[in-house]
């Protein structure tokens, strides 16, 4: 049983996610405040969080970037709930390491097909036995540092490597450039982020066919998704 965790101010709201997930066979767990459902995050690790972005005590957005910072919670998916539309909102939402966004009001029906889209990923897409993350055509053997694409061995420079790895261990999460930038080259401070694109472009170029897999997000960064 799939264990959830909604970090929501509105109690009615709440409770009937609560209600309604429950019904769907999912466990529940929930907290009407940012900062202590942050505490339960990391007291009892759920397979999702459902969290709202304006939240007293810790605003939504703090409590993704803390999750993504512990290596306990960094994989976690999180939806982001806000009752805002515009375009801004979805980014600082992905930017903070959100797997996907929902805009209030919705349906109960749009919230069960986008939690269960993302736990699918999680359990299908990357999958970590012995040392090895598959996606697709894709394949890396983590402990040889070893890339197979479509079946045959791919030769990638060790920068090359870290990009394709740290894109296939967020499996349909979007990556912005300048997150990318920070933890996959290093750079403290964002430097020129045409530095992504081009390793991409060599990097889907390596790969072949199965490089499609690597998606373009408009204006944001990159995803990588079966």
């Amino acid at each position: 049983m799939k264990k959830i965790l909604i970090i929501e101010d509105e109690k009615d709201l709440a409770e009937l996610l609560v209600f309604n997930l429950e019904k769907e066979g999912f466990k529940m767990q929930w907290s009407y405040d940012g900062l202590e459902g942050l505490e339960m995050v990391r007291r009892d690790v759920p397979d999702l969080v459902v969290l709202d972005l304006m939240l007293p005590g810790m605003m939504g957005t703090d409590v993704c970037k803390e999750l993504r910072k512990d290596v306990r919670t960094s994989q976690i998916p999180v939806l982001m709930l806000t009752a805002k539309g515009e375009e801004i909102d979805r980014v600082v939402g992905f930017e903070v390491g959100a797997d996907d966004y929902l805009v209030k009001p919705f349906s109960m029906r749009e919230l069960l097909l986008r939690i269960r889209a993302i736990l699918r990923r999680c359990d299908s897409q990357s999958s970590l036995v012995d040392g090895l993350i598959s996606i697709g055509d894709i394949s890396i053997e983590t402990e040889r540092h070893r890339v197979l694409s479509a079946g045959s061995e791919v030769d990638l420079t060790s920068t090359e490597y870290k990009l394709l790895l740290y894109l296939a261990e967020r499996p349909g999460r979007v990556l912005s450039r300048e997150l990318l930038l920070q933890n996959v080259w290093s750079y403290n401070n964002v430097g020129d982020t045409r530095t992504v694109d081009t390793h991409i472009t060599r990097l889907r170029g390596k790969l072949g066919k199965p490089g499609d897999l690597i998606k373009t997000v408009r204006s944001f960064g990159y995803k990588i998704e079966e």
